[in-house]
């Protein structure tokens, strides 16, 4: 496994603001995430609203990707039945 580090300073003011979607990410994916893994959930979805306006499909697509694998199978099949049925 390859961890990778990534440090960045932040002001106090931001701490409460950055906790708080880290830990409403882990409400949200499983409290058993890491935190590092909260965060990349967190960048992902702020790529996925920021390509809706058509700048860079690609980055949207590997988002939706992303998100699907994680759903459980119930809800996999969900998606997929309802993306098929809007492409029909």
């Amino acid at each position: 496994m390859n961890i990778g580090f990534i440090i960045f300073k932040v002001y106090k003011s931001q701490i409460p603001v950055i906790e708080q979607a880290i830990e409403t990410a882990a409400l949200m994916l499983g409290t058993d995430k890491s935190r590092g893994y909260c965060l990349e959930m967190i960048c992902a979805d702020f790529l996925a609203g920021a390509c809706l306006d058509g700048n860079n499909p690609e980055i949207l697509l590997r988002s939706i990707s992303r998100y699907y694998k994680f759903l459980p199978s119930p809800q996999q099949e969900a998606f997929l039945s309802e993306v098929n049925q809007k492409a029909s």
